[in-house]
C-alpha cells in the first residue's frame, strides 16, 4: 500500500495494486479524519472488513480525502466502485472452470415451450420457426443473420442455458454454425449489445462477460480433439460478427 495516493491514481485505479488482508488480534486505530460512517458504508458496499477499508483510506492523500467533506455520498460511491472493480478483476484473474460430465440434453435446445409474440421474426435458418427479439438492434441483427448465405443454422439460446459465474448466472444470446467453406470460424457464440464499448456496459454485466470468456477458453482446451473451437465474443451488429469469422 502506498503512503500517499494522488487524485489521478485514484481515478486510474492504479493506487490500490493487489489488495490483501490478514487477521490480527489488535485494536484498530485509524486516521482522525476517517469517520466510522465512511468506513462502515464502504465496508458494507464492498464486503470488506472495516480494518481493510481503513487501511485503504489511510493511503489517500489529504487533497483527495478532502473531497469526502465536500460530497460524502459521491466519495463513498466512487471509492466503493473502484474497490469493487479491483476485487472483481482479481476474482476473474483467478477464475477456473472444471468441465463436468453432466450437461444439457442434446435435444434440449430444439424444445421450446415459450409463447410466441405477434411481432416475432419469421426465420428460415433458425432452429425454430420464429425468433423473439428484445430490442431494435437485436431485430436488425437477426434479420441480417437469417439472410446470410454463410450461416447454416443458428439459435437464440433459451434463458435456461446458463453459464455459472462468480457474479451470477450468465445467458449468452446466440449460437451460430457457419458454412466451413465460406468462413474461417465455424462455431460461434455471440452476445449482442447496442455498443461494444466497455464504458456502456454495466459493471456486473462486464464481469459476467469476462467470466464467460474464461468458460469458453476452458471448453476449447478440453474439447480440442473433438473438432473446431467455439469462438465467443460481444458484437454490436451483424457486420461486426462477420469481421470476426471471415
Amino acid at each position: 500500500m502506498k503512503d500517499e495516493v494522488s487524485f489521478d491514481e485514484l481515478k486510474s485505479k492504479e493506487a490500490f495494486g493487489k489488495m490483501t488482508s490478514k487477521t490480527e488480534n489488535s485494536t484498530l486505530s485509524i486516521h482522525s479524519q476517517v469517520q466510522y460512517d465512511l468506513v462502515g458504508n464502504i465496508a458494507e458496499d464492498t464486503n470488506l472488513t472495516r480494518k481493510t477499508v481503513a487501511q485503504i483510506l489511510k493511503g489517500i492523500n489529504a487533497s483527495v480525502f478532502a473531497q469526502f467533506k465536500l460530497n460524502p455520498e459521491a466519495f463513498i460511491r466512487e471509492m466503493s466502485r473502484i474497490i469493487n472493480e479491483q476485487q472483481a478483476s482479481m476474482v476473474i484473474q483467478g477464475l477456473k472452470y472444471n468441465p463436468m460430465k453432466d450437461g444439457y440434453p442434446e435435444n434440449d435446445i430444439f424444445v421450446s415451450n415459450e409463447n410466441i409474440p405477434l411481432k416475432s421474426f419469421k426465420a428460415d435458418r433458425h432452429i425454430w420457426d420464429y425468433v423473439v427479439t428484445d430490442s431494435d438492434n437485436e431485430r436488425k441483427f437477426v434479420e441480417e443473420l437469417d439472410g446470410a448465405d454463410e450461416v447454416i443454422v443458428y439459435a437464440k439460446l433459451p434463458d435456461r442455458f446458463q453459464i455459472p459465474t462468480p457474479f451470477g448466472n450468465y445467458n449468452p444470446d446466440w449460437a451460430i454454425a457457419f458454412d466451413k467453406d465460406k468462413v474461417r470460424q465455424v462455431y460461434f457464440v455471440a452476445e449482442t449489445k447496442g455498443s461494444m464499448d466497455d464504458a456502456d456496459l454495466r459493471d456486473k454485466e462486464k464481469r459476467k462477460i469476462e467470466s464467460a470468456k474464461k468458460f469458453f477458453t476452458t471448453l476449447n482446451e478440453e474439447n480440442h480433439l473433438l473438432g473446431d473451437a467455439v469462438k465467443y465474443a460481444v458484437v454490436d451488429s451483424f457486420s461486426s460478427l462477420m469481421s470476426l469469422v471471415k
